[in-house]
């Protein structure tokens, strides 16, 4: 009888898993697909005659992926501003502060800003913790690989990232990370080369945060699949600052509800 009743479990515990990974998907999905034009209205922070600056949400693209895929940041704003551009990417899972253009005078004056590094942009991130990072800099070289991962290469591109602990935890640390170059997954990679890997980042070895690990006497149904407490690469893009048409530009993106959610949890049971 205890053999059948472990066999039943594994069976149950299999089974809910896979469910609990389809819901996920699915979840992520319908927030890409979703996204529509009152959610981009709702998500700018800052619009002129020649920019706009939005707080874009995870799970959705800054530019179009594939034909007849989830709308992207680019295809739903040029449903408002038909020549609008976006002037940088960020990562699908992250979230935060975007540039676009609408028209290309302003797209050539900010490439070119961006190009000579006057561009400022902070980003937060969640990592292993804690830690003592104070203007620690990364300066290693990247290059991109046929599979649209980065790696560490000495003949690869430039590049390097200042980390300083804005917070520490028991087992986390929030933490500012500066890009002084733009390359593509930057801040990910570095500090996964400095063994701090960004929560939920599995591409580059981090781990998905569960509330069992930092929660003392934490209790859990035999059949329950246990989610964690943040479900993408815990990365915003808090803040950008530069200059345009001699005006000085400075937009903070506030943290989306899912990373509050995650940041509260961490405050209440995993405090020093």
């Amino acid at each position: 009888m205890d053999k059948i009743n472990r066999l039943i479990y594994i069976y149950l515990s299999s089974f809910f898993n896979l469910l609990s990974s389809m819901l996920l998907v699915y979840l992520h999905l319908s927030m890409s697909q979703s996204f529509n034009i009152k959610q981009f209205q709702e998500a700018i922070i800052f619009e002129n005659e020649h920019i706009l600056a939005i707080n874009k949400p995870a799970f959705v693209s800054s530019i179009d992926e594939r034909q007849g895929e989830a709308p992207s940041i680019l295809s739903i704003a040029r449903k408002l501003y038909p020549f609008i551009t976006v002037c940088h990417r960020l990562d699908k899972e992250t979230s935060g502060v975007m540039l676009l253009a609408k028209d290309a005078e302003t797209y050539r004056e900010v490439s070119i800003a961006f190009e000579k590094r006057k561009v400022e942009k902070i980003y937060h991130a969640v990592i292993p913790g804690p830690t003592n990072y104070k203007e620690h800099l990364v300066d290693l070289p990247l290059r991109e690989t046929k599979k649209n991962v980065m790696v560490i290469d000495r003949t690869g591109k430039d590049a390097s990232t200042v980390f300083t602990t804005i917070h520490n935890f028991r087992h986390f640390s929030l933490v500012e990370c500066k890009p002084k170059t733009g390359r593509m997954h930057q801040i990910r990679i570095h500090l996964s080369a400095s063994n701090t890997p960004i929560v939920g980042d599995v591409l580059y070895g981090g781990k998905k945060p569960f509330l069992s690990y930092v929660k003392k006497k934490y209790k859990q149904t035999k059949l329950e699949e246990e989610r964690p407490m943040f479900d993408r690469v815990a990365l915003h893009a808090r803040e950008i600052s530069f200059q345009l048409f001699e005006e000085t530009h400075h937009f903070i993106a506030e943290y989306p509800n899912d990373l509050e959610v995650f940041l509260k949890l961490l405050y209440k049971y995993d405090a020093n």
